[in-house]
């Protein structure tokens, strides 16, 4: 049995085929969604009406919001590295 799917995702109106790994089928298809969702959201609450302005917002608010989460995730990971080193430094000191 193939590991890959080939399938069609349809983003702002446009129909795009894809050949992808069978266990990303389901993340892809909410990724298009929430691509659409967000367009349209767009459209309903600003004047915009270029499906390119909609597009470019649309990416620029996934990709603000994922190098947020990406920068919560790296300072997340700092503080427990400063943690490890402090509780080493105290059993450093307390020897």
């Amino acid at each position: 049995m193939s590991s890959t799917l080939s399938i069609k995702v349809n983003i702002a109106g446009r129909t795009y085929p894809l050949t992808i790994d069978r266990s990303e089928e389901e993340v892809i298809r909410k990724a298009a969604d929430a691509i659409n969702k967000n367009i349209k959201d767009l459209q309903a609450n600003y004047a915009v009406r270029d499906m390119q302005d909609l597009i470019a917002m649309t990416s620029l608010q996934f990709s603000t919001d994922l190098l947020k989460q990406n920068k919560t995730v790296e300072q997340e990971k700092d503080g427990q590295e400063i943690e490890q080193l402090a509780q080493q430094i105290n059993q450093f000191l307390n020897q």
